[in-house]
């Protein structure tokens, strides 16, 4: 039995092979897939916006350089209407032969020998009168509206004051004698108005209607008398209990000749009759 020698088959592959490892977008989670993948998109629209963009713009660039100078972009001149008279005048300057050199030249406006008229735009003469339109139209504004009216009015008047000296008062005491009252002047106007506007006013009549009453103030002068008299009465009436008029009936103690003027009131009764004189 003839033995064979072992064959050497080369190195001997490993017992496993290790798996591919997948890529990035694989093992990406499905959000970021989607992120991915819209980015991407995003992307290429922008790109193909702004490449469009440059295309559009180099295009009508062109365009505009081309059409630059013609006529479509030059601008329009207004077409004048010209007038009637401008018309004829022109056709007599066509249709007149070549100005004599000799002849003298007529101002504007002037009338010539053949009779025309003037143009309407020369001069008026400085004797001829007003135009059209300087003269005053038919149609002015209505004239103004001018009233009179009279008015009355009342004013009033201050009543004076007159001071008077009553003896028979203590000295410095005011009395009103007589109250003082205002009175009332009634004044007449002639009032004009011009279109609701016054304009004029003129005093046509003044009367006093209630005459004004003075005031009367008494002033007393009387001096201070003694201690020993009673303020009551003008004259010296004692201070006393009693006092009684002098050869009278009262058995005092104290006694008083008359006439005495009461002034305050009649502690002693002796003014009986009420008239304001006592022991009289």
């Amino acid at each position: 039995m003839t033995t064979q020698p072992p064959q050497n088959p080369g190195p001997h592959p490993p017992p496993f092979a290790p798996a591919p490892r997948p890529n990035w977008f694989r093992r990406a989670s499905p959000g970021r897939r989607v992120a991915v993948i819209l980015g991407s998109v995003a992307l290429s629209f922008l790109l193909l916006c702004c490449t469009g963009s440059a295309i559009v713009g180099a295009l009508t660039d062109e365009t505009k350089r081309t059409r630059t100078g013609t006529s479509a972009e030059e601008p329009q001149q207004p077409i004048v209407a010209a007038s009637a008279e401008s018309t004829e005048a022109t056709d007599a300057q066509v249709a007149s032969p070549i100005a004599d050199p000799s002849a003298t030249p007529v101002a504007p406006g002037t009338a010539t020998s053949s009779g025309a008229a003037p143009s309407s735009g020369a001069a008026r003469p400085s004797g001829a009168g007003p135009s059209s339109a300087a003269a005053p139209s038919s149609g002015a504004g209505p004239s103004p509206v001018v009233r009179v009216r009279t008015v009355t009015e009342q004013s009033v008047i201050r009543h004076g004051a007159q001071t008077v000296k009553d003896s028979s008062l203590a000295e410095g005491k005011r009395v009103v004698r007589t109250k003082g009252v205002d009175g009332v002047r009634t004044l007449t106007y002639q009032v004009t108005t011009t279109d609701g506007v016054q304009t004029g006013r003129k005093l046509v009549k003044s009367t006093v209607t209630k005459q004004p009453v003075t005031e009367v103030v008494a002033v007393g002068t009387k001096k201070p008398q003694s201690s020993n008299c009673d303020p009551n009465y003008s004259g010296c009436v004692p201070i006393a209990s009693d006092v009684d008029c002098a050869g009278g009936s009262g058995n005092g103690p104290a006694y008083v000749s008359g006439p005495i003027r009461v002034v305050g009131n009649d502690i002693y009764d002796l003014d009986r009759d009420g008239d304001g004189t006592a022991c009289d």
